[in-house]
């Protein structure tokens, strides 16, 4: 599976270690995801997700329907 978050659309980002002689080699900086189960008390069911820990504090925040419908509506989540 691909390191991609599926609610925000985070992916990893290229960048450089640049060493003390400034000599720079390239590096990947990847995403902290975890894989996180969520229920929907609407739908009366579990989704499995692999969703980034940023994305988590929005599912605290705004709650897992409200972080949903945005994905939806943005195409990261086609479920």
């Amino acid at each position: 599976m691909s390191r991609i978050c599926e609610l925000t659309g985070k992916k990893a980002m290229v960048g450089n270690n640049v060493s003390h002689a400034m000599n720079k080699t390239k590096r990947k900086f990847n995403v902290n995801l975890v894989k996180k189960r969520f229920y929907l008390p609407e739908e009366d069911k579990w989704i499995t997700l692999k969703v980034s820990t940023s994305a988590l504090k929005n599912i605290n925040k705004n709650g897992i329907a409200a972080v949903l419908k945005e994905a939806r509506s943005k195409g990261f989540l086609t479920k």
